[in-house]
């Protein structure tokens, strides 16, 4: 037996402003940044886990975290996964940590980091990565795993249990194909931030493209002139003709009519879809978007700022979106990601991650390899962006344009201790870098 006696939480920033890696129109400067969190045990093991977040109120997830955790101090590690269904139902019930909720925002990040440490923790114990646990469940085991609270009316536990079954008879070809390392073809956003010169972009997706992919997404929503010069540009390298598919991505900045006209003016370029189009909690607001730009063989995708799995019942099942980009900690972990891949599988809608932060492409493999595995049997793509991956123990690989398919047990998000050390917020004099000159740019930037 495991029991988990304590919890450390740490916050840790990357100063990705200063070379605007991750800019977009709605966020010009963050700092890619992890509210992370250390589950202590009386094993050998402990569990890793953490939420994304670009930079300043990192601080305020961290104490999230922190009184989350004590819902779990104390207990067993085999009780808590014995019914994870319930043991994230009891997660959730605090009444007041509930109040600030519920099941969203700041507690709904801590819930996610906690849960995934979780996880970590058994896969560990187990000797398994955690995509590997799902696939070796029945199904019955992997409904166990859901709250099925507030989304029985599109998906109940039993119409999921047939759903998996119906999945099982190639299940073990498509393990074969995971562990040969064919399970999640990659994309890349590397090239495609607002903050990146020309030259910048056209050389990285030049790179990208001698590197075997053939998915490419890029940040749109400055205005509809700068970014028809850059989508010319991208489609100068990609072409049109060779397999190669392009992606834009608002990052929530437009209105309803204003997604409308402005994708219309891009639609040449012949995006797949326009991600994040407008707020991301406007559902009908997604689906006027779609139906509009059905004509334009535009489709609409979001989901790295839905809140739960609420909101991507109601975005799934009135047919609002054509791409679902689930959060590996946007939400409440693991066992709410497992609900949406169901919802998803059952009204026919791909599942393609957000990954376009720190620790999210090490996350979300293994997500997308259960969603392939387990639920959808179907191919798809998964986001990956280049940098930041050095700080991990077991951080995720692209080779001839896919996924490297974990193998390390764990959750693969187990930072570097010397990484921790270095850029944690504000951390201490002579070891952390926001303790240095290097840091004032930022710092003082901040002071509004």
């Amino acid at each position: 037996m495991v029991t988990i006696k304590s919890a450390t939480t740490r916050d840790i920033r990357f100063p990705t402003s200063l070379d605007k890696t991750g800019s977009d129109a709605m966020n010009a400067a963050g700092d890619y940044s992890a509210a992370y969190v250390i589950l202590h045990t009386d094993s050998e093991h402990s569990g890793h886990g953490m939420t994304f977040t670009i930079g300043r109120g990192n601080e305020i997830v961290c104490q999230a975290i922190h009184l989350l955790a004590q819902r779990i101090e104390g207990k067993k590690l085999e009780d808590l996964v014995a019914d994870w269904g319930k043991t994230w139902r009891y997660l959730v019930s605090d009444s007041h940590l509930r109040w600030i909720g519920p099941e969203k925002g700041v507690i709904h990040l801590a819930l996610g980091s906690l849960v995934n440490a979780i996880w970590d923790l058994w896969a560990k114990v187990l000797g398994k990565p955690v995509w590997r646990i799902v696939a070796d469940m029945t199904p019955e085991e992997f409904v166990r795993c859901i709250d099925f609270r507030y989304i029985t009316d599109a998906i109940t536990p039993e119409e999921a249990i047939e759903m998996l079954r119906k999945e099982e008879p190639g299940k073990a070809q498509r393990v074969k194909e995971a562990e040969a390392n064919r399970a999640v073809p990659a994309y890349t956003t590397s090239a495609g931030w607002l903050g990146y010169g020309e030259d910048k972009m056209k050389g990285l997706l030049e790179e990208t493209l001698a590197k075997g992919y053939r998915h490419f997404k890029l940040k749109v929503g400055t205005s509809v002139e700068q970014d028809r010069h850059r989508l010319s540009i991208a489609r100068s390298v990609i072409g049109y003709d060779r397999g190669n598919i392009l992606m834009v991505d608002a990052n929530q900045v437009w209105s309803v009519p204003e997604a409308i006209a402005y994708m219309k003016q891009l639609a040449e370029f012949k995006p797949w879809f326009i991600e994040e189009p407008t707020s991301p909690d406007d559902v009908f607001g997604h689906k006027q978007i779609r139906e509009a730009l059905k004509p334009y063989g535009i489709g609409v995708a979001t989901g790295e700022m839905c809140q739960n799995r609420v909101i991507f019942k109601q975005l799934i099942v009135q047919g609002a979106i054509d791409v679902c980009q689930i959060d590996a900690c946007r939400m409440g972990g693991v066992n709410e990601v497992l609900a949406v891949l169901l919802m998803a599988k059952k009204y026919g809608v791909p599942i393609v991650p957000h990954s376009g932060g720190v620790g999210l492409p090490e996350y979300t493999q293994h997500l997308s390899t259960i969603d392939y595995v387990v639920v959808s049997g179907k191919l798809s793509v998964l986001e990956y962006v280049d940098h930041l991956h050095e700080h991990f123990f077991h951080p995720s690989v692209i080779r001839d344009g896919y996924y490297t398919t974990p193998t390390e047990a764990g959750y693969s998000v187990e930072m570097k201790p010397e990484s921790m050390d270095r850029f944690e917020f504000p951390g201490k004099e002579g070891v952390s870098w926001w303790r240095s000159e290097e840091a004032r740019p930022i710092l003082e930037g901040e002071r509004f």
